[in-house]
């Protein structure tokens, strides 16, 4: 079972999340802004982050840098999720595998997780 990171301030998000991510048979872990992921990630890697854009004490992009810049988490796939700042993240190719906007279908979201982890 592949363990999945969802980085989201928005809590009913990031839970809804993670049960449509559990009802497939991912493991999951949320983390209510970029630093707590981080902070997750490194104690116990997962096989693939869904991270949100805008959150507190650390933003998507910025968690995305600290992961590209550590050769221990380089090649974890990232995928932004976002609600005004999908355009940025399209910018930055080399950190964000997938960049899909709020409000995306879930089907587009499984689509993009079954890609990035077979």
């Amino acid at each position: 079972m592949a363990l999945i990171v969802i980085a989201d301030d928005e809590f009913l998000l990031a839970a809804m999340l993670a049960d449509i991510l559990e009802d497939e048979g991912y493991e999951t872990v949320v983390a209510s802004h970029g630093q707590e992921a981080l902070e997750r990630i490194r104690s116990r890697r997962p096989a693939l982050l869904i991270t949100d854009f805008m959150m507190p004490v650390m933003t998507g992009l910025e968690l995305a840098m600290a992961l590209k810049s550590d050769p221990k988490t380089l090649d974890l796939p990232i995928i932004l999720v976002s609600g005004a700042q999908g355009a940025i993240g399209r910018q930055h190719s080399e950190l964000f595998e997938q960049v899909l906007d709020k409000p995306y279908r879930n089907e587009e979201l499984l689509a993009a997780v079954e890609r990035l982890l077979t």
